[in-house]
């Protein structure tokens, strides 16, 4: 049995034959052949990995690497204290990353679980149910409204049939359902011929063929997609990996070099002169950076959390705080995912409706009295509106909920006892109703205006399908509405054809989120350009585009306009369109990709399965938590608990922190780390008596390095955050103006440290006392270069600045006990090797580091003055 290609395209005979199937349906030994040959109706596992192996990949990291030789050389020379700090960094490091990014990859499993676990089929003649895993293609299936559809099926019967596709489409009306066969090209919306497997029917019944199980099907096609996506990593992540690679390497060839000289030139003992090197490239590695930088993203978790965006993947933080490109849906993203009739045109007038969901709460404008429509849109009508703690639901068509919230706004008498009802049907494209009340018996008929309009008498039928036509432009979904008076128990169908009353036309849309209006303005003037793509028609995105505020809404590229572009056409076209309508799983994933291409980060906002691969591949993928598919949910980096885009500009504020806090806990440990080891190296070049010994450097790296840096990861959001420009995605860590203050700082810090140590030399203290005299000189200028680089964007010399915040002081307080401790207990001045330094020299060591914080500050604001 050879495969069916392009079902919808082919006349439901065709499609029978070429499946080699009857209207009976298959035998059961033909479909348990079929079963063995095609295999089972799901889709295919993803093997995750274990968490053994999840745990151990967090080693995987150069840095990590080093600093676990650092230990293991530490722990051979009997420095407990050394050894147990550096384990400590790498095991804090490793259990965050494992906790945070411990969850496996399960977007396969999310979509595994929305298909249907029972299925009704015809085998034998007879109506059996099966379980769905045991559909084959060539399977008759009975469909009913309620039922998740089991498996791709070619439509062969259907009556009054619609299905809910947001999911794959993303348009947010059920879609009419016929048996016609659709054109070859037809977006896979406008295949109406074709049920696929996971939607939901809404309404109707019908029969259908399978076409294609299990991966075949277009979920399964998808899924396929998702598990091919290549997950990119953060432009940070990357950068500091590299970075860490080569400063590693820098530092262990210094070393090396520095062992040899100082053992076969300077003639010191090699035992000595090795920890001395062993502590040299401690304080040169950073080794507090890979948990300070997790401690600052774990921070910025919990922060986005409070905001409503809840973090699968720590990097995501950093990347969402440099995004410039934001794809994102219009379904359930941009608007409500609940459609609301906002305007009305009868032969009395146009009217405006206010309102917001399905409460039957909003006002007429201009105030008229549109009982008759209202009546009609009321009883012609099989959706239901539940109240449920003042959040209004609807069960049913979305649309009927919509006329059912109207028929509430315009008060009209909805009190009628139903008799007689002809379906909605996609042959004939209208509903009717015959009902008994007050006004006695009435047929109401509601349906697509070209259809309902010939329906009429007395009516100027050009005027009215040019105003349907112009409500349709405005992104609307018109509906006609008329009515009959009845004297029987029956709808007289003939009696319809011109014998009707038009009463109107009502205009429904899914409306944008007011919230999301201001979102789209902020990210606007934070320099992110906001893009559209979704699964509906071109007029309805495009009108949505203009009421949300995207930038170009003159053009709209299609998916079949897609299809035509090859990648480099398209990566032009991405630049200036806003608006992409009709796109498919490939077309977003495509875009995403075009984008990334012309050196953009982007974030892609989604809710269905659709979306999964291009969320998959986006620097940043944002799901909606409320609306969203499990599927979308675990192929992205960010879940949005409360589906408010308006939430993606606050978590944009928040990664735009989170990096600059980063940035800043790399800004104060380089200079800081280069200065430590600066000291030691020039005095074993010179020849000089160390300013301080190995044991006292290890022990300023071990009181400061993870601690200080741990208090820039608190720091608040900056004044102007959100009015920078987003930051190149190939930025490099090592800019130009840090590597400058990287060499300022050491410089200063050399020179600081060795004119103290000059210092006390010179009025004759003990070495023991100098030695004692420049590490707190080290330390007091660590403390003062925190309180410079807490403002990287602007002065440092304001009260708030000063006062800085309460983990910043318990921080200072904390390491300024420890170095009292050290200097002035008995105990730890026989561990350290320190002596007691005078009051007045103390007073000298805060004024060395006031006179250095002043430095920095002018050259800071030197080159923010050069810089306007």
């Amino acid at each position: 049995m050879a495969m069916i290609h392009d079902p919808h395209a082919r006349p439901a005979v065709d499609c029978l034959e070429a499946l080699e199937a009857g209207p009976d349906g298959l035998s059961a030994e033909e479909a348990a052949r079929r079963l063995a040959e095609h295999g089972p109706n799901r889709l295919a596992e993803v093997r995750a990995r274990g968490p053994v192996l999840r745990f151990f990949a967090q080693f995987h990291n150069v840095l990590i690497y080093v600093l676990l030789v650092a230990a293991i050389v530490t722990a051979a020379l009997q420095h407990w204290v050394d050894t147990c700090v550096i384990l400590a960094v790498v095991l804090a490091n490793a259990m965050i990353g494992f906790i945070q990014e411990g969850k496996a990859e399960a977007a396969m499993s999310a979509i595994r679980d929305m298909l249907a676990p029972r299925a009704s089929v015809l085998r034998d003649g007879r109506r059996i149910t099966v379980d769905s895993v045991s559909l084959v293609p060539g399977d008759i299936v009975l469909i009913e409204a309620g039922d998740k559809v089991p498996a791709d099926l070619r439509l062969l019967d259907a009556r009054g049939l619609a299905a809910q596709e947001a999911i794959l489409t993303g348009e947010s009306v059920p879609v009419e359902k016929g048996v016609a066969p659709a054109p070859v090209d037809a977006p896979l919306g406008d295949r109406r011929s074709m049920l696929w497997s996971g939607t939901l029917v809404t309404q109707g019944a019908a029969r259908g063929l399978v076409t294609a199980t299990g991966q075949a099907t277009e979920i399964g096609r998808i899924g396929g997609l998702l598990a091919g996506v290549e997950q990119l990593t953060t432009p940070l992540v990357a950068q500091m990996d590299h970075f860490a690679r080569w400063l590693s390497f820098l530092i262990l060839l210094a070393g090396a070099l520095l062992l040899a000289w100082g053992y076969f030139v300077g003639h010191h003992d090699f035992s000595e002169m090795f920890m001395t090197v062993v502590a040299i490239a401690v304080s040169a590695i950073p080794e507090g950076l890979p948990a300070v930088m997790t401690i600052t993203l774990a921070i910025g978790v919990q922060a986005m959390a409070r905001r409503n965006a809840i973090v699968r993947r720590l990097p995501a933080i950093e990347a969402i705080g440099s995004v410039s490109v934001i794809c994102t849906d219009k379904t359930g993203t941009l608007t409500r995912n609940e459609m609301v009739v906002t305007a009305v045109e009868t032969p009395a007038g146009r009217f405006t409706v206010t309102g917001e969901g399905y409460a039957p709460v909003g006002e007429i404008m201009p105030e008229a009295d549109l009982g008759a429509i209202a009546r009609a849109a009321a009883l012609c009508n099989d959706a239901a509106l539940h109240d449920r703690s003042g959040h209004w639901t609807v069960e049913g068509d979305p649309m009927e909920g919509a006329l059912l919230a109207f028929a509430g706004k315009a008060a009209g008498d909805l009190e009628a006892r139903r008799l007689d009802a002809i379906p909605f049907d996609s042959r004939h494209r209208f509903m009717a109703v015959l009902t008994e009340g007050a006004s006695g018996r009435v047929t109401h008929v509601k349906g697509a205006p070209e259809r309902v309009l010939r329906m009429c008498a007395d009516i100027d039928l050009d005027r009215w399908h040019d105003r349907a036509e112009a409500m349709a432009r405005q992104g609307l979904r018109v509906l006609a509405l008329a009515g009959r008076d009845e004297t029987g128990d029956r709808i007289d169908e003939a009696a319809l054809e011109g014998g009707l009353t038009f009463l109107g036309l009502v205009g429904l849309i899914d409306p944008p989120r007011p919230e999301a209006i201001e979102a789209v303005a902020e990210c606007r003037a934070a320099g992110i350009r906001v893009k559209m793509i979704t699964g509906d028609h071109a007029g309805t995105a495009a009108a949505i585009a203009a009421r949300i505020g995207l930038q170009n809404t003159a053009r709209v590229l299609t998916g079949a306009d897609i299809d035509k572009l090859d990648d480099a056409q398209l990566a032009l076209e991405v630049t200036d369109v806003d608006i992409f309508a009709r796109t498919s799983p490939e077309d977003k994933l495509r875009l995403v990709t075009a984008l990334q291409a012309g050196g953009r980060s982007v974030a892609m906002t989604g809710d269905g399965v659709n979306d999964a691969p291009a969320l998959k591949r986006a620097d940043a993928g944002i799901a909606m938590g409320l609306k969203g598919s499990e599927a979308a949910k675990e192929a992205a980096d960010l879940v949005l608990a409360d589906d408010n885009f308006a939430t993606i500009a606050a978590a944009v504020r928040e990664g735009r922190t989170v990096y600059d806090n980063l940035k800043k806990v790399i800004s104060w440990t380089l200079p800081t780390n280069a200065g430590e080891s600066m000291v030691l190296i020039v005095a074993l070049l010179a020849g000089m008596a160390l300013p301080m010994t190995a044991v006292q450097i290890l022990w300023v790296n071990l009181i400061t390095g993870i601690t200080l840096g741990v208090a820039l990861a608190f720091e608040p959001t900056e004044p102007g955050t959100m009015a920078h420009p987003p930051r190149p995605r190939h930025a490099p860590i090592l800019s130009g103006e840090l590597v400058w203050h990287v060499v300022l700082v050491a410089l200063l810090f050399l020179a600081a440290v060795f004119g103290m140590f000059s210092y006390a030399l010179d009025r004759g203290y003990p070495l023991a006392l100098a030695q004692t005299i420049a590490m707190n000189t080290l330390v007091v200028l660590e403390i003062f270069h925190l309180f410079f680089i807490r403002n990287i964007h602007g002065t440092s010399l304001t009260w708030a600045a000063a006062r800085g915040t309460r983990v910043v002081w318990t921080v200072v307080i904390v390491i300024t006990a420890a170095q009292f401790a050290v200097t002035y207990l008995p105990t730890m001045q026989g561990v350290l090797g320190t002596y007691p330094v005078p009051f007045r020299d103390g007073l000298l060591i805060v004024a060395v580091g006031a006179a250095f914080f002043a430095l920095i500050e002018i050259e800071k604001q030197i080159r923010l003055g050069l810089r306007r």
